[in-house]
């Protein structure tokens, strides 16, 4: 059997994939700066404008899952070059719009690019050596969390100093040059699997996810018990119901539910969700903490710019935790690896209960559940490469990042529901959460960082047999293309 393909230089392959992670992943938070100011800026209502944040999260999830398939069937490269050429498409488009229709086709875009990060994981393992594929797992899990982190200032800066379309053109740029390193630094593996694409699965994977995310996104708006919201969640949930039901009966799935049936994919998945609740949970939580009026006595009274750079931080730790993270699972495996991550940031949130007194303070608690995002996020790839065969790779890698999604969907949803169940008046019929009501939303993302504890402690041990069948080479072949 031939030994797996290997680039004759790791190093910037891996520095490749992550910077194109973490491109990919800053388009998720690189409107916020903006978000209040988007009804005007696109002459639209701020019910329409609120898509444009939600139409990236909603293509980001979809993509990720059917890019992995896509992936497996037709090499991984190719569908990571698509990816971040669709990044420089769509992020161009945008550049160029100021209404309301060209700009959610940009963002749709973008967020599809969100493909890449769960299909360069999938492929670090073929193509760098064995000694430095946990570290280059790690990191690149990581982007998910750290470009979401670092777009925040960035993106805040560039809006004080410029107009709003240079958000874009940045993007763009940054596409664009990772499409070209993507084509000529990442080697060609011929890793293409015979088979065919499950259109139909694909496309009752979208419906049922979008329906089902669209009715937990919007619930804070909308209200838990609104016609609306039930009616979605409802929908999507029946929805993905007979999707599984159909993948079941086919020879060759989008997903194969069999696979993510072993309780050591189950049960990685199910954490990966509450992994990413706490992710989300402090984006959403500290930066308008930060933000309150100093008026209210426990507002910090900083500007959108200074908020996002006391976040920033948080995101380099996040990547400086990466070749931890690779140690740990090196030394004291996977599982024990992410039980780790979910309680430190279990942790960081009680830390963050007591400590709300200052912007240092915040930055302290931001580091600590950074810390604990990039550890866990490191080790979930690694327990999913090593329960399923290198053929599903790419679409097992990819499930696991969107039940990271969902679980930020979630956070986000449930955050503003407890922002809003204990405000104060503040003026003119406006209001503004308690701070009992932030301790309150740092309490809950506590619980759900040491559910997920729980969670990946029930993850079954590797026995020494399966450690051996996953050390065995990969098939693969190599082409300058």
């Amino acid at each position: 059997m031939p030994s797996p393909t290997r680039t004759a230089n790791p190093r910037l392959a891996i520095a490749v994939l992550c910077v194109g992670g973490l491109t990919a992943a800053l388009t998720q938070t690189l409107v916020i700066p903006i978000q209040s100011d988007l009804p005007r800026l696109l002459a639209t209502s701020p019910a329409n404008a609120a898509w444009v944040v939600t139409v990236t999260l909603l293509a980001g999830a979809v993509a990720m899952p059917i890019a992995g398939r896509l992936a497996d069937l037709f090499g991984k490269k190719r569908v990571m070059v698509a990816s971040a050429a669709l990044l420089a498409f769509g992020s161009a488009l945008v550049a160029l719009s100021s209404t309301l229709v060209p700009v959610l086709t940009g963002r749709a875009l973008q967020g599809l690019a969100m493909g890449f990060i769960p299909v360069g994981i999938s492929m670090i393992r073929q193509i760098v050596p064995p000694e430095m594929a946990g570290s280059a797992v790690a990191a690149m899990s990581a982007t998910l969390g750290v470009g979401g982190a670092i777009g925040l200032p960035l993106s805040a800066w560039i809006v004080e100093v410029g107009d709003w379309h240079a958000l874009f053109w940045v993007s763009t740029a940054l596409a664009v040059v990772i499409t070209a390193l993507t084509a000529l630094a990442i080697p060609h593996v011929h890793d293409e699997a015979p088979g065919r694409f499950d259109w139909v699965g694909a496309i009752g994977l979208a419906v049922g996810l979008v329906s089902l995310l669209v009715g937990v996104s919007k619930a804070t708006t909308w209200g838990w018990g609104d016609a609306r919201t039930l009616g979605a969640m409802a929908a999507g949930v029946v929805v993905l119901l007979v999707w599984g039901a159909f993948e079941m009966r086919q020879a060759e799935p989008l997903v194969d539910l069999r696979a993510t049936a072993k309780l050591p994919v189950l049960m990685t998945n199910i954490a990966a969700v509450a992994v990413g609740f706490g992710m989300m949970a402090q984006a959403i939580v500290v930066p308008q903490l930060l933000q309150l009026p100093e008026a209210t006595g426990y507002g910090l009274g900083q500007s959108i710019l200074a908020a996002g750079l006391w976040m920033a931080p948080g995101g380099l730790v996040m990547m400086l935790f990466a070749p931890v993270s690779g140690r740990l699972i090196s030394t004291i495996g996977a599982r024990i690896t992410l039980m780790i991550g979910a309680a430190v940031l279990g942790g960081g949130y009680l830390v963050a209960y007591f400590l709300m007194d200052a912007p240092w303070q915040l930055l302290l608690v931001s580091c600590i559940l950074s810390a604990g995002v990039g550890i866990g996020y490191a080790a979930m790839p690694t327990l999913i490469l090593d329960a399923v065969p290198p053929r599903e790779a790419g679409a097992a890698v990819g499930l696991n990042a969107l039940m990271r999604s969902v679980g930020t969907t979630v956070s986000a949803a449930v955050m503003g529901t407890l922002l809003t169940s204990k405000t104060m008046p503040v003026g003119d019929g406006f209001e503004i959460p308690t701070e009992g009501a932030f301790q309150l939303c740092f309490l809950v993302g506590a619980i759900a960082a040491f559910v997920g504890v729980a969670i990946a402690a029930t993850i079954p041990r590797r026995r020494a047999a399966d450690v051996a069948a996953a050390e065995e080479p990969v098939a693969a072949g190599v082409s300058a293309g």
